[in-house]
């Protein structure tokens, strides 16, 4: 995560801080099933590559409190397809226009950002199928 985010009231913005937010730190690229983790949040770039089916799963608010507002982003690279879907679907609702609104997938190539808009909320928006 950049430094100096989040920020809360009070917070000096400093050109350090502020020349963070125009880039992305690249995380490693996910070959296994992965959980979101709170140093995820604002612009991470998650990155996913396998060659066949993976999942990119999003914990429960009571696992990992994000904030109202995160952003969530994932890039697949691999061939195989990328599932974004809850850790536990009866918890946290993940709603998309893909095909299978809970179960939105990613091919290869294709981007999408995870947004909290609510305590176990979550909307997917991007390249999605």
């Amino acid at each position: 995560m950049p430094s100096g985010l989040p920020a809360v009231t009070g917070d000096v913005l400093t050109a350090a801080s502020y020349n963070s937010l125009v880039a992305f730190t690249v995380g490693t690229a996910n070959t296994v099933d992965y959980t979101a983790v709170s140093a995820d949040q604002y612009q991470v770039l998650q990155i996913m590559n396998k060659a066949t089916a993976v999942a990119f799963k999003i914990p429960t608010n009571a696992s990992v409190a994000f904030p109202v507002g995160t952003a969530l982003t994932v890039l697949n690279i691999g061939a195989g397809a990328v599932t974004i879907s809850a850790v536990t679907p009866g918890t946290t609702t993940i709603l998309s226009v893909g095909t299978v609104a809970a179960s939105p997938t990613l091919a290869q190539y294709k981007t999408a950002v995870c947004l909290k808009t609510g305590t176990d909320a979550w909307y997917v928006v991007g390249g999605i199928a």
